[in-house]
Protein backbone atom coordinates (compact mmCIF):
# COMPACT_ATOMS: atom_id res chain seq x y z
CA UNK A 1 0.00 0.00 0.00
CA UNK A 2 1.52 3.68 -1.12
CA UNK A 3 -1.19 5.53 -0.19
CA UNK A 4 -1.66 5.36 3.49
CA UNK A 5 -2.55 9.13 4.48
CA UNK A 6 -0.67 8.11 7.78
CA UNK A 7 2.37 10.61 8.02
CA UNK A 8 4.73 11.00 10.88
CA UNK A 9 4.21 14.99 10.18
CA UNK A 10 4.71 17.92 11.95
CA UNK A 11 3.23 17.63 15.27
CA UNK A 12 4.38 19.89 18.31
CA UNK A 13 4.80 19.59 21.71
CA UNK A 14 2.82 21.50 23.37
CA UNK A 15 3.29 22.71 27.24
CA UNK A 16 0.55 23.58 29.71
CA UNK A 17 -0.25 27.69 29.96
CA UNK A 18 1.12 27.91 33.18
CA UNK A 19 4.68 26.85 31.90
CA UNK A 20 3.90 29.33 28.81
CA UNK A 21 3.11 32.13 30.41
CA UNK A 22 5.62 35.18 32.00
CA UNK A 23 4.69 37.85 34.00
CA UNK A 24 3.05 41.17 31.91
CA UNK A 25 1.83 39.38 29.02
CA UNK A 26 -1.38 40.49 27.51
CA UNK A 27 -3.70 39.21 24.89
CA UNK A 28 -6.46 42.24 24.87
CA UNK A 29 -6.73 46.05 25.35
CA UNK A 30 -9.51 46.75 27.69
CA UNK A 31 -11.49 50.09 26.91
CA UNK A 32 -10.20 53.43 28.50
CA UNK A 33 -12.07 53.21 31.82
CA UNK A 34 -14.78 56.17 32.75
CA UNK A 35 -15.06 55.39 36.02
CA UNK A 36 -12.53 55.47 38.95
CA UNK A 37 -11.22 52.03 40.16
CA UNK A 38 -12.80 50.56 43.35
CA UNK A 39 -10.56 47.83 44.18
CA UNK A 40 -12.02 44.95 45.85
CA UNK A 41 -11.17 43.99 49.76
CA UNK A 42 -8.12 41.56 49.64
CA UNK A 43 -10.47 39.68 52.69
CA UNK A 44 -13.06 39.17 50.46
CA UNK A 45 -11.45 38.28 46.92
CA UNK A 46 -8.03 36.38 48.90
CA UNK A 47 -5.54 35.73 45.96
CA UNK A 48 -7.74 35.40 43.01
CA UNK A 49 -7.69 32.47 40.86
CA UNK A 50 -3.96 31.71 39.42
CA UNK A 51 -4.53 32.77 36.07
CA UNK A 52 -1.59 32.24 33.48
CA UNK A 53 -0.32 35.56 31.69
CA UNK A 54 -0.24 35.08 27.83
CA UNK A 55 0.03 36.94 24.65
CA UNK A 56 -2.61 36.57 22.06
CA UNK A 57 -0.19 34.69 19.81
CA UNK A 58 0.64 32.15 22.91
CA UNK A 59 -3.24 31.44 23.07
CA UNK A 60 -4.00 31.53 19.42
CA UNK A 61 -0.68 28.73 18.59
CA UNK A 62 -1.86 26.51 21.96
CA UNK A 63 -5.23 26.03 20.90
CA UNK A 64 -4.41 25.43 17.16
CA UNK A 65 -2.12 23.19 18.00
CA UNK A 66 -4.12 21.16 20.45
CA UNK A 67 -6.52 20.93 17.84
CA UNK A 68 -4.44 19.54 15.28
CA UNK A 69 -3.79 16.27 17.61
CA UNK A 70 -7.28 15.42 17.52
CA UNK A 71 -9.09 13.49 14.78
CA UNK A 72 -13.22 13.34 13.68
CA UNK A 73 -15.09 13.35 10.91
CA UNK A 74 -13.92 16.51 9.59
CA UNK A 75 -10.38 15.01 9.40
CA UNK A 76 -11.39 11.29 7.91
CA UNK A 77 -13.50 8.13 7.97
CA UNK A 78 -14.51 7.64 11.51
CA UNK A 79 -15.69 3.70 11.62
CA UNK A 80 -16.86 3.20 14.95
CA UNK A 81 -19.17 0.47 14.94
CA UNK A 82 -22.93 1.41 17.07
CA UNK A 83 -21.87 4.57 16.50
CA UNK A 84 -22.55 5.67 13.45
CA UNK A 85 -19.95 8.36 13.13
CA UNK A 86 -21.21 9.77 9.64
CA UNK A 87 -20.22 13.33 8.61
CA UNK A 88 -22.22 16.70 9.60
CA UNK A 89 -23.35 18.84 6.64
CA UNK A 90 -22.43 22.18 8.25
CA UNK A 91 -26.18 24.08 6.60
CA UNK A 92 -27.51 22.32 9.58
CA UNK A 93 -24.80 23.94 12.14
CA UNK A 94 -25.87 27.15 10.64
CA UNK A 95 -29.41 26.90 10.88
CA UNK A 96 -29.12 25.97 14.47
CA UNK A 97 -27.24 29.30 14.75
CA UNK A 98 -29.51 31.58 13.45
CA UNK A 99 -29.70 34.33 16.18
CA UNK A 100 -33.58 33.52 16.31
CA UNK A 101 -33.13 30.11 17.76
CA UNK A 102 -29.36 30.33 19.45
CA UNK A 103 -30.28 33.84 21.42
CA UNK A 104 -33.91 32.31 22.55
CA UNK A 105 -33.89 32.22 26.41
CA UNK A 106 -35.73 29.53 27.33
CA UNK A 107 -37.96 31.38 29.38
CA UNK A 108 -39.28 33.71 27.17
CA UNK A 109 -43.25 33.81 26.78
CA UNK A 110 -44.90 31.57 23.90
CA UNK A 111 -45.58 34.00 21.65
CA UNK A 112 -41.99 35.21 21.42
CA UNK A 113 -40.72 31.51 20.57
CA UNK A 114 -43.62 30.59 18.09
CA UNK A 115 -40.83 29.38 15.25
CA UNK A 116 -38.74 27.31 17.49
CA UNK A 117 -42.32 25.42 19.02
CA UNK A 118 -43.08 24.95 15.20
CA UNK A 119 -40.06 23.37 14.76
CA UNK A 120 -40.07 20.71 17.81
CA UNK A 121 -43.84 20.12 17.21
CA UNK A 122 -43.04 19.38 13.60
CA UNK A 123 -39.66 17.28 14.13
CA UNK A 124 -41.84 15.22 16.57
CA UNK A 125 -44.33 14.79 13.82
CA UNK A 126 -41.53 14.02 11.34
CA UNK A 127 -40.01 11.21 13.66
CA UNK A 128 -43.15 9.47 14.49
CA UNK A 129 -43.81 9.08 10.67
CA UNK A 130 -40.50 7.97 9.90
CA UNK A 131 -40.64 4.92 12.57
CA UNK A 132 -44.57 4.48 11.69
CA UNK A 133 -46.04 5.61 15.78
CA UNK A 134 -47.53 7.88 16.59
CA UNK A 135 -46.28 10.38 19.16
CA UNK A 136 -43.06 10.94 20.06
CA UNK A 137 -40.94 12.97 23.02
CA UNK A 138 -38.11 15.23 21.86
CA UNK A 139 -36.88 15.50 25.86
CA UNK A 140 -34.47 12.66 26.81
CA UNK A 141 -30.92 14.21 26.49
CA UNK A 142 -28.97 11.43 24.87
CA UNK A 143 -30.04 7.35 23.80
CA UNK A 144 -29.21 6.23 27.51
CA UNK A 145 -32.01 8.74 28.47
CA UNK A 146 -34.19 7.47 25.99
CA UNK A 147 -34.15 4.37 27.10
CA UNK A 148 -34.75 5.50 30.88
CA UNK A 149 -37.68 7.14 29.27
CA UNK A 150 -38.73 3.87 27.30
CA UNK A 151 -38.87 1.69 30.49
CA UNK A 152 -40.54 4.66 32.47
CA UNK A 153 -43.26 4.82 30.15
CA UNK A 154 -43.49 0.70 29.84
CA UNK A 155 -43.72 0.68 33.35
CA UNK A 156 -46.54 3.71 34.11
CA UNK A 157 -48.50 1.93 31.34
CA UNK A 158 -48.56 -1.47 33.36
CA UNK A 159 -49.20 0.63 36.80
CA UNK A 160 -52.33 2.00 34.98
CA UNK A 161 -53.40 -0.96 34.33
CA UNK A 162 -52.51 -2.54 38.14
CA UNK A 163 -49.96 -4.81 36.87
CA UNK A 164 -47.09 -5.23 39.35
CA UNK A 165 -44.40 -6.97 36.61
CA UNK A 166 -40.49 -7.50 37.88
CA UNK A 167 -38.61 -8.72 34.68
CA UNK A 168 -37.30 -7.88 31.23
CA UNK A 169 -36.13 -9.72 28.59
CA UNK A 170 -32.51 -8.10 27.15
CA UNK A 171 -31.08 -9.94 24.21
CA UNK A 172 -27.37 -10.72 23.91
CA UNK A 173 -27.55 -8.45 20.86
CA UNK A 174 -28.78 -5.67 22.23
CA UNK A 175 -26.88 -2.23 23.52
CA UNK A 176 -24.78 -2.27 26.48
CA UNK A 177 -26.87 0.15 28.59
CA UNK A 178 -29.84 -1.69 27.84
CA UNK A 179 -29.50 -3.73 31.22
CA UNK A 180 -28.72 -0.58 33.30
CA UNK A 181 -31.69 1.28 31.77
CA UNK A 182 -34.41 -1.95 32.92
CA UNK A 183 -32.40 -1.80 36.21
CA UNK A 184 -32.69 1.66 37.39
CA UNK A 185 -36.55 1.18 36.68
CA UNK A 186 -36.60 -1.80 39.13
CA UNK A 187 -36.43 -4.68 36.45
CA UNK A 188 -34.37 -7.71 36.52
CA UNK A 189 -33.35 -8.68 33.01
CA UNK A 190 -33.46 -11.40 31.63
CA UNK A 191 -30.22 -12.39 29.34
CA UNK A 192 -31.72 -14.72 25.78
CA UNK A 193 -28.74 -15.79 23.94
CA UNK A 194 -29.19 -15.24 20.10
CA UNK A 195 -29.34 -17.95 17.68
CA UNK A 196 -26.82 -19.31 15.42
CA UNK A 197 -27.44 -17.12 12.79
CA UNK A 198 -26.94 -14.20 15.18
CA UNK A 199 -30.34 -13.30 15.29
CA UNK A 200 -33.24 -13.63 18.00
CA UNK A 201 -35.38 -16.76 17.91
CA UNK A 202 -38.82 -16.50 18.43
CA UNK A 203 -38.71 -20.16 20.79
CA UNK A 204 -36.07 -18.65 23.36
CA UNK A 205 -38.18 -15.28 23.76
CA UNK A 206 -41.10 -17.61 23.66
CA UNK A 207 -38.95 -19.63 27.02
CA UNK A 208 -38.85 -16.91 28.99
CA UNK A 209 -41.86 -14.79 28.77
CA UNK A 210 -44.18 -15.13 31.38
CA UNK A 211 -46.62 -13.12 33.26
CA UNK A 212 -44.01 -11.80 35.36
CA UNK A 213 -42.79 -10.23 32.15
CA UNK A 214 -43.17 -6.43 31.59
CA UNK A 215 -41.50 -6.60 28.00
CA UNK A 216 -38.60 -7.09 25.70
CA UNK A 217 -36.10 -4.41 24.99
CA UNK A 218 -35.10 -5.27 21.34
CA UNK A 219 -32.38 -3.54 19.67
CA UNK A 220 -32.60 -3.95 15.62
CA UNK A 221 -31.02 -4.10 13.67
CA UNK A 222 -29.20 -5.35 16.79
CA UNK A 223 -25.14 -4.88 17.52
CA UNK A 224 -23.77 -7.86 14.89
CA UNK A 225 -25.57 -5.34 12.48
CA UNK A 226 -27.99 -7.89 11.25
CA UNK A 227 -31.69 -7.01 10.90
CA UNK A 228 -33.84 -9.46 13.26
CA UNK A 229 -35.85 -10.90 11.00
CA UNK A 230 -38.12 -12.95 13.57
CA UNK A 231 -39.45 -9.57 14.89
CA UNK A 232 -42.97 -10.02 14.24
CA UNK A 233 -43.47 -13.28 15.46
CA UNK A 234 -41.40 -11.99 19.08
CA UNK A 235 -43.89 -9.38 18.93
CA UNK A 236 -46.64 -11.29 18.76
CA UNK A 237 -45.72 -13.67 21.59
CA UNK A 238 -44.76 -10.86 24.00
CA UNK A 239 -47.86 -8.48 23.47
CA UNK A 240 -50.04 -12.59 23.74
CA UNK A 241 -48.45 -12.03 27.33
CA UNK A 242 -49.70 -8.45 27.72
CA UNK A 243 -45.97 -7.51 27.71
CA UNK A 244 -44.69 -4.84 25.33
CA UNK A 245 -42.13 -4.39 23.16
CA UNK A 246 -38.90 -1.81 23.35
CA UNK A 247 -37.16 -1.17 20.37
CA UNK A 248 -33.60 0.67 20.57
CA UNK A 249 -33.21 2.40 17.40
CA UNK A 250 -29.69 3.54 17.96
CA UNK A 251 -28.99 1.87 14.58
CA UNK A 252 -32.13 3.07 12.67
CA UNK A 253 -29.21 4.55 10.36
CA UNK A 254 -29.76 1.29 8.27
CA UNK A 255 -33.49 1.16 7.95
CA UNK A 256 -34.36 4.87 7.87
CA UNK A 257 -37.11 5.67 5.78
CA UNK A 258 -37.28 2.20 4.46
CA UNK A 259 -38.92 0.01 7.90
CA UNK A 260 -41.31 1.32 9.87
CA UNK A 261 -40.83 -0.45 13.48
CA UNK A 262 -44.55 0.57 14.32
CA UNK A 263 -45.82 -1.63 11.74
CA UNK A 264 -44.00 -4.60 12.86
CA UNK A 265 -44.60 -4.94 16.29
CA UNK A 266 -42.75 -2.27 18.37
CA UNK A 267 -44.28 -0.14 21.35
CA UNK A 268 -41.95 2.06 21.89
CA UNK A 269 -38.28 3.27 20.72
CA UNK A 270 -35.69 5.54 21.03
CA UNK A 271 -33.96 7.69 18.66
CA UNK A 272 -30.39 8.80 18.35
CA UNK A 273 -30.61 12.25 16.72
CA UNK A 274 -27.07 12.74 17.53
CA UNK A 275 -26.34 9.54 15.06
CA UNK A 276 -29.04 8.65 12.47
CA UNK A 277 -30.08 12.32 11.80
CA UNK A 278 -26.44 14.07 11.49
CA UNK A 279 -25.80 16.14 14.44
CA UNK A 280 -22.24 15.90 15.61
CA UNK A 281 -21.33 13.28 17.88
CA UNK A 282 -19.18 12.53 20.44
CA UNK A 283 -17.08 14.65 23.36
CA UNK A 284 -19.48 14.20 25.96
CA UNK A 285 -22.49 15.72 23.84
CA UNK A 286 -24.50 16.95 23.35
CA UNK A 287 -26.57 14.30 22.00
CA UNK A 288 -30.51 13.88 21.74
CA UNK A 289 -32.76 11.13 22.35
CA UNK A 290 -35.93 11.19 21.51
CA UNK A 291 -38.67 8.62 22.18
CA UNK A 292 -41.40 7.81 19.68
CA UNK A 293 -44.43 5.17 21.37
CA UNK A 294 -47.62 3.40 19.88
CA UNK A 295 -50.90 5.85 21.12
CA UNK A 296 -51.80 3.69 24.22
CA UNK A 297 -48.61 4.84 25.58
CA UNK A 298 -49.07 8.57 24.12
CA UNK A 299 -50.63 9.84 27.86
CA UNK A 300 -47.29 8.79 29.62
CA UNK A 301 -44.87 10.97 27.55
CA UNK A 302 -43.02 13.60 29.60
CA UNK A 303 -44.05 16.85 30.35
CA UNK A 304 -44.29 19.51 28.95
CA UNK A 305 -45.58 18.25 25.77
CA UNK A 306 -45.26 20.81 22.52
CA UNK A 307 -49.31 21.46 21.15
CA UNK A 308 -51.01 23.34 18.39
CA UNK A 309 -53.66 25.69 19.81
CA UNK A 310 -56.13 28.33 17.83
CA UNK A 311 -53.67 30.86 19.53
CA UNK A 312 -50.24 29.21 18.06
CA UNK A 313 -48.27 26.65 19.45
CA UNK A 314 -47.54 26.64 23.30
CA UNK A 315 -46.24 24.00 26.04
CA UNK A 316 -48.92 22.10 27.96
CA UNK A 317 -48.37 20.75 31.55
CA UNK A 318 -51.28 18.93 31.85
CA UNK A 319 -50.91 15.74 31.56
CA UNK A 320 -52.05 13.51 34.91
CA UNK A 321 -50.13 10.19 33.77
CA UNK A 322 -47.02 11.52 32.94
CA UNK A 323 -43.79 9.99 34.07
CA UNK A 324 -42.45 13.74 34.64
CA UNK A 325 -40.25 15.83 33.27
CA UNK A 326 -36.86 14.29 32.29
CA UNK A 327 -34.49 17.31 32.07
CA UNK A 328 -34.54 21.14 32.49
CA UNK A 329 -37.08 22.84 29.80
CA UNK A 330 -37.70 20.82 26.46
CA UNK A 331 -34.28 19.11 25.74
CA UNK A 332 -31.33 20.08 23.97
CA UNK A 333 -32.98 22.23 21.22
CA UNK A 334 -29.53 22.99 19.32
CA UNK A 335 -29.24 19.10 18.54
CA UNK A 336 -32.93 18.98 17.66
CA UNK A 337 -32.61 22.23 15.19
CA UNK A 338 -29.58 20.32 13.37
CA UNK A 339 -31.81 17.03 12.75
CA UNK A 340 -35.28 18.98 11.95
CA UNK A 341 -32.75 20.85 9.10
CA UNK A 342 -30.88 17.32 8.21
CA UNK A 343 -34.57 16.09 7.52
CA UNK A 344 -36.17 18.94 5.77
CA UNK A 345 -32.60 19.22 3.59
CA UNK A 346 -33.04 15.47 2.56
CA UNK A 347 -36.55 15.02 2.25
CA UNK A 348 -37.89 11.33 2.23
CA UNK A 349 -36.27 9.80 -0.93
CA UNK A 350 -32.75 11.14 0.33
CA UNK A 351 -33.33 9.60 3.52
CA UNK A 352 -34.04 6.24 2.33
CA UNK A 353 -31.39 6.66 -0.06
CA UNK A 354 -28.92 7.72 2.82
CA UNK A 355 -29.76 3.88 4.65
CA UNK A 356 -29.26 2.04 1.01
CA UNK A 357 -25.56 3.78 0.97
CA UNK A 358 -25.06 2.74 4.43
CA UNK A 359 -25.87 -0.70 3.91
CA UNK A 360 -24.18 -0.97 0.78
CA UNK A 361 -21.08 0.54 2.17
CA UNK A 362 -20.86 -1.40 5.15
CA UNK A 363 -21.20 -4.98 3.15
CA UNK A 364 -18.75 -4.02 0.59
CA UNK A 365 -16.10 -3.89 3.58
CA UNK A 366 -17.73 -7.28 4.52
CA UNK A 367 -16.87 -8.53 1.02
CA UNK A 368 -13.97 -7.27 0.69
CA UNK A 369 -12.26 -8.36 4.53
CA UNK A 370 -14.10 -11.82 4.64
CA UNK A 371 -11.16 -13.68 3.43
CA UNK A 372 -8.97 -11.49 5.23
CA UNK A 373 -10.45 -11.20 8.76
CA UNK A 374 -12.61 -13.97 10.62
CA UNK A 375 -16.30 -13.36 9.39
CA UNK A 376 -18.75 -14.88 12.15
CA UNK A 377 -21.63 -14.46 10.02
CA UNK A 378 -20.87 -14.51 6.67
CA UNK A 379 -24.54 -13.42 5.45
CA UNK A 380 -25.82 -9.72 4.40
CA UNK A 381 -25.40 -7.28 7.20
CA UNK A 382 -26.96 -4.16 7.77
CA UNK A 383 -25.06 -0.67 8.71
CA UNK A 384 -22.23 -2.64 10.29
CA UNK A 385 -20.20 -5.88 10.07
CA UNK A 386 -17.97 -7.59 12.84
CA UNK A 387 -14.90 -9.35 12.54
CA UNK A 388 -12.32 -10.95 14.91
CA UNK A 389 -9.16 -11.41 15.40
CA UNK A 390 -9.31 -15.68 15.36
CA UNK A 391 -7.13 -15.16 12.17
CA UNK A 392 -4.47 -13.94 13.57
CA UNK A 393 -4.67 -15.89 16.48
CA UNK A 394 -1.87 -18.23 15.77
CA UNK A 395 0.90 -15.15 15.26
CA UNK A 396 0.18 -13.69 18.46
CA UNK A 397 -1.60 -10.80 16.80
CA UNK A 398 -5.08 -9.32 18.79
CA UNK A 399 -7.81 -6.95 17.69
CA UNK A 400 -6.11 -4.09 20.04
CA UNK A 401 -2.67 -4.91 18.18
CA UNK A 402 -4.45 -4.41 14.85
CA UNK A 403 -6.40 -1.33 15.75
CA UNK A 404 -3.11 0.40 16.81
CA UNK A 405 -1.78 -0.30 13.82
CA UNK A 406 -4.34 1.43 11.79
CA UNK A 407 -3.79 4.32 13.27
CA UNK A 408 -0.05 4.72 11.40
CA UNK A 409 -2.27 4.28 8.51
CA UNK A 410 -3.83 7.44 9.12
CA UNK A 411 -7.30 5.94 9.85
CA UNK A 412 -9.67 6.30 13.16
CA UNK A 413 -9.71 2.74 14.79
CA UNK A 414 -12.99 0.76 14.58
CA UNK A 415 -15.24 -0.42 17.45
CA UNK A 416 -13.30 -3.20 19.63
CA UNK A 417 -13.97 -6.00 21.58
CA UNK A 418 -18.05 -5.29 21.12
CA UNK A 419 -20.36 -6.73 20.79
CA UNK A 420 -19.24 -9.45 23.84
CA UNK A 421 -20.89 -12.14 21.62
CA UNK A 422 -17.67 -12.18 19.48
CA UNK A 423 -14.72 -12.90 20.96
CA UNK A 424 -12.01 -10.39 19.64
CA UNK A 425 -14.76 -8.44 18.16
CA UNK A 426 -13.80 -5.73 14.87
CA UNK A 427 -16.95 -4.02 14.44
CA UNK A 428 -17.05 -1.79 11.53
CA UNK A 429 -19.72 1.24 10.62
CA UNK A 430 -18.27 3.11 7.46
CA UNK A 431 -21.59 4.93 7.22
CA UNK A 432 -23.22 6.12 4.19
CA UNK A 433 -21.16 9.16 3.60
CA UNK A 434 -17.84 7.87 2.89
CA UNK A 435 -16.82 7.30 -0.52
CA UNK A 436 -15.50 3.75 -2.48
CA UNK A 437 -12.41 5.53 -3.03
CA UNK A 438 -12.00 6.14 1.21
CA UNK A 439 -13.67 2.52 1.71
CA UNK A 440 -11.00 1.37 -0.60
CA UNK A 441 -7.61 2.77 1.63
CA UNK A 442 -9.45 1.54 4.38
CA UNK A 443 -9.69 -1.82 3.22
CA UNK A 444 -5.89 -1.87 1.37
CA UNK A 445 -4.51 -0.81 5.31
CA UNK A 446 -6.26 -3.53 6.92
CA UNK A 447 -5.09 -6.27 4.50
CA UNK A 448 -1.65 -4.41 4.72
CA UNK A 449 -1.60 -4.94 8.76
CA UNK A 450 -3.01 -8.27 8.61
CA UNK A 451 0.01 -9.09 6.22
CA UNK A 452 2.56 -7.40 8.71
CA UNK A 453 0.81 -9.39 11.66
CA UNK A 454 2.10 -12.91 10.04
CA UNK A 455 5.83 -11.66 8.81
CA UNK A 456 5.96 -9.69 11.27
CA UNK A 457 3.85 -9.45 14.53
CA UNK A 458 6.11 -7.15 16.97
CA UNK A 459 6.02 -4.58 14.18
CA UNK A 460 1.65 -4.59 15.65
CA UNK A 461 2.76 -5.28 19.33
CA UNK A 462 4.29 -2.16 19.14
CA UNK A 463 2.10 -0.17 17.40
CA UNK A 464 1.50 2.86 16.98
CA UNK A 465 4.59 3.83 15.96
CA UNK A 466 3.99 7.54 13.55
CA UNK A 467 1.16 9.05 16.20
CA UNK A 468 1.72 11.62 18.95
CA UNK A 469 1.39 9.57 21.70
CA UNK A 470 2.94 5.87 21.68
CA UNK A 471 1.10 3.00 22.87
CA UNK A 472 -0.26 3.17 26.65
CA UNK A 473 0.53 0.60 29.37
CA UNK A 474 -3.78 0.21 29.50
CA UNK A 475 -3.19 -2.57 32.58
CA UNK A 476 -1.68 0.23 34.83
CA UNK A 477 -3.76 2.89 33.38
CA UNK A 478 -6.96 0.97 34.53
CA UNK A 479 -5.28 -0.25 37.75
CA UNK A 480 -4.14 3.30 38.95
CA UNK A 481 -5.64 5.62 37.20
CA UNK A 482 -3.64 9.18 37.36
CA UNK A 483 -6.91 11.53 37.65
CA UNK A 484 -5.09 14.29 38.20
CA UNK A 485 -4.21 15.79 34.49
Amino acid sequence: MNDAPGTTGLILNEPLLWEKGKKGRVGFSLPRRDVKPSPLSPELTGDGPDFPDLSEVDVVRHYTRLSQWNFGVDTGMYPLGSCTMKYNPKINERQAGLPGFSGAHPLIPHALAQGALQIMFELEQYLAEITGMDAATLQPAAGAQGELAGMLLIHAWHERRGSRRSKIIVPDTAHGTNPASAALCGYRPVAVASSEKGVLSADAVSEVMDEDTAGIMITNPNTLGLFEENILEIADIVHAREGLVYCDGANMNAVMGVVQMGKIGVDVMHLNLHKTFSTPHGGGGPGSGPVCVKKDLEPFLPVPRVVKTDAGYAFDHDRPESIGKLQAFYGNVGVVLKAYSYIRTMGPENLKKASHLAVLNANYIKEMLKDTLHLPFDRPCMHECVFSDKNQAPHHVTTLDMAKRLMDYGFHPPTIYFPLVVPGAIMMEPTETESKEDLDRYIEAFKAIVQEAGEHPDLLHEAPHKCKVRRLDETTAARKPCLAG
